[in-house]
C-alpha cells in the first residue's frame, strides 16, 4: 500500500512537472495552407515562403512597420541618404553575423542584390523593380552606394524586398538558407515540416519564441481544429466559417487582390468588347457573404484602397448579363471568335473556397455565352501559367490569382503586372508603359496623381483584366499566444512579434 501511494505521488509529481513545462515552453507550431516548394531567400515575397523566412532567417536592409504604423524602419541598414541623384548611400550595422558565423558587410549586400537581379536565377524580387537597373559600389565594409537607373525616389522602400545572403552564396536556389535573422533553419522534412531554431548569437533582441515548427494542411477546418486542440499555435489562414471563436479568431485586411489576368495577345481576349463582357457577366455582390467573407471589397485596381494614388472615381463594372450578350454578339458579327473555349486557370488552396468561387464565375460566364473550362493547378505548375515565359501554343486563358501589395505604393505592382515587359503582364500597351515610367519616377503629389490616372486608364480604357475583390483573411491564434494579425500577415510572420501570455 505504501508503495502504491509512493508510485501515485511520483506520477502526480511527473504530471504536474509536465504541465508546468507545457505552460512555460516557448516552442510554437504554425500550420500553413500549402507546402512550400523551396525556402530560397530571394523568393520571400511569395506568401508562405515569406511567412517562414522573411525577417526570421533572412533580413533586409529596411522594413516597413505596419504593426505600429512607424513606416519605413532600419533593419540591416542603420541609416541612409540620397548621396546624389539616383544614388542612395546605406550605412550598415556593424554587429550583425550570419547563422554560419561569418560577419555581415557591404560585400554581402552587393552580392545579394546582384544575385537577386541575375537572369541566371528566377528570383521574385526583380519583378518589383520593373526596368530599373541597380548598380552597387562598396564604399567600405559598412557603407554601400546603390544607384538606380532610372532614378528611384523610393529606393529605400524597395530595399524591403531584397533579402541579404552571404557573398559566398551561389547563384542558384538553395535549400539551406543562411541569414542574419534571429533564427536558423535546422530541419526540413519534405512534405511534412520545417523547423526554425532561435540563434544565441543574433545581433538584436532575442525573441521569446525558441523554436518554430511549420506544418502544412490543405483543409482550413483542419488548420482551425489543430489550433483549437492545442496541436498548433497559429493558423494564419482559415475560412470565415471556421472563424467562430471570438477568443481565438481574428479578421484582417490581407492586402491581397483577387483578379483574373487576361492575355490580350490571344483571340478573343484581344477584343475590348470581349473583355468588357467578361467583367459585366459577373455578379460580384453574389460572392460576398456567401463564398467570400462579408468584409471583401469589390476591386477597381490591382492594389488595395490603402495604396498611394487610389482612385475613388473608378467604378466597378456593372452586373449586366444582357449587356454582355450584346457585346459578344457585336464582336462575333465583326469576326471575333467569341466561341473559342477559354480556360480558367486557378491555384489549389489559394484561399478558402477558391474552387467554388471559380466554378460560380464559370457558370456566370457561360450564362452570357462564353465557352469555358476550369483547370486547377498546384503552386509550381500554376506558376508556369502565371509568369513569363508563358506556355507556347496556349489558348485564351483567364489566370485567376491573388496579388499582394501591403507596401503602400503601386510601384510594387504596376510594372510586372501591366508593362509590356512585365513578368506577369497580359498586355503590351505603349501608353501604359509610358504612364508607369512617369509615375515611378515622380515624387510627392505628382506621384499620387500619376498613379491615380493610370488606375483609371487601365480599368476604363484598356479593360486590362477582370478585377474581382480585395480580400479579407481570418487567422486562429492559440490563447497562450499574444499575437494579433495585421495586413502584413499575408506575406510574413515575424516570430519576434509573438509573445506568450
Amino acid at each position: 500500500m505504501k508503495g502504491k501511494r509512493l508510485l501515485l505521488g511520483l506520477m502526480m509529481t511527473a504530471s504536474a512537472a509536465a504541465s508546468a513545462w507545457a505552460q512555460e515552453a516557448k516552442d510554437i507550431t504554425v500550420v500553413l495552407d500549402e507546402e512550400v516548394d523551396l525556402v530560397e531567400p530571394c523568393m520571400a515575397t511569395r506568401s508562405n515562403i515569406g511567412r517562414i523566412i522573411l525577417q526570421n532567417v533572412s533580413e533586409t536592409l529596411t522594413e516597413l512597420d505596419v504593426r505600429n504604423n512607424k513606416g519605413l524602419m532600419p533593419r540591416l541598414a542603420e541609416s541612409w541618404e540620397e548621396a546624389s541623384p539616383g544614388t542612395w548611400r546605406f550605412h550598415l550595422r556593424k554587429d550583425a553575423k550570419f547563422s554560419d558565423g561569418s560577419a555581415f558587410d557591404a560585400g554581402d549586400v552587393k552580392h545579394s542584390i546582384e544575385r537577386a537581379m541575375s537572369d541566371k536565377i528566377s528570383c521574385e524580387s526583380p519583378r518589383y523593380f520593373g526596368d530599373t537597373k541597380l548598380e552597387t559600389k562598396v564604399v567600405d565594409d559598412n557603407t554601400i552606394d546603390i544607384t538606380a537607373t532610372p532614378a528611384q525616389p523610393i529606393l529605400p522602400l524597395l530595399m524591403t524586398l531584397v533579402t541579404i545572403v552571404p557573398a559566398e552564396t551561389p547563384i542558384e536556389f538553395t535549400r539551406e538558407p543562411i541569414g542574419t535573422g534571429p533564427y536558423k533553419l535546422t530541419e526540413w522534412k519534405a512534405g511534412q515540416s520545417i523547423t526554425l531554431t532561435r540563434r544565441d548569437d543574433y545581433w538584436g533582441t532575442a525573441p521569446e519564441v525558441t523554436k518554430a515548427t511549420y506544418v502544412f494542411r490543405a483543409d482550413p477546418s483542419v488548420r482551425a481544429a489543430m489550433v483549437a486542440a492545442g496541436e498548433a499555435d497559429i493558423a494564419p489562414l482559415i475560412s470565415e466559417l471556421d472563424a467562430n471563436d471570438a477568443e481565438m479568431d481574428f479578421s484582417y485586411p490581407n492586402s491581397e487582390t483577387f483578379y483574373m489576368r487576361l492575355d490580350h495577345s490571344i483571340p478573343p481576349l484581344n477584343d475590348k468588347r470581349v473583355r468588357e463582357a467578361l467583367n459585366m457577366a459577373l455578379d460580384r455582390d453574389a460572392f460576398i457573404g456567401t463564398l467570400l467573407p462579408k468584409g471583401a471589397i469589390k476591386a477597381t485596381a490591382i492594389v488595395p484602397p490603402t495604396t498611394l494614388g487610389w482612385n475613388p472615381d473608378v467604378k466597378v463594372a456593372p452586373y449586366d448579363p444582357e449587356g454582355a450578350k450584346k457585346l459578344l454578339a457585336e464582336a462575333k458579327a465583326d469576326g471575333v471568335p467569341v466561341e473559342t473555349p477559354i480556360t480558367i486557370v486557378g491555384r489549389t488552396n489559394n484561399f478558402p473556397n477558391v474552387v467554388e468561387v471559380l466554378e460560380a464565375a464559370q457558370q456566370m460566364f457561360e450564362e452570357v455565352g462564353f465557352k469555358t473550362k476550369l483547370q486547377m493547378y498546384e503552386v509550381a505548375e500554376f506558376e508556369k501559367q502565371y509568369s513569363k515565359p508563358y506556355p507556347e501554343g496556349r489558348g485564351p486563358l483567364l489566370v485567376a490569382a491573388q496579388h499582394d501589395n501591403a507596401r503602400g505604393d503601386p510601384v510594387f505592382s504596376m510594372y510586372f503586372k501591366y508593362d509590356s515587359n512585365g513578368r506577369q503582364s497580359g498586355i503590351a500597351n505603349p501608353e501604359v508603359d509610358k504612364m508607369i515610367a512617369e509615375a515611378t519616377a515622380a515624387t510627392g503629389e505628382k506621384r499620387a496623381a500619376d498613379w491615380k490616372k493610370l488606375i483609371a486608364y487601365l480599368h476604363d480604357d484598356v479593360v486590362a483584366d477582370v478585377l474581382l475583390f480585395h480580400m479579407v483573411g481570418f487567422a486562429r491564434v492559440n490563447p497562450r499566444i499574444d499575437f494579433t494579425p495585421t495586413i502584413a500577415t499575408n506575406s510574413q510572420l515575424q516570430l519576434s512579434e509573438i509573445r506568450f501570455k
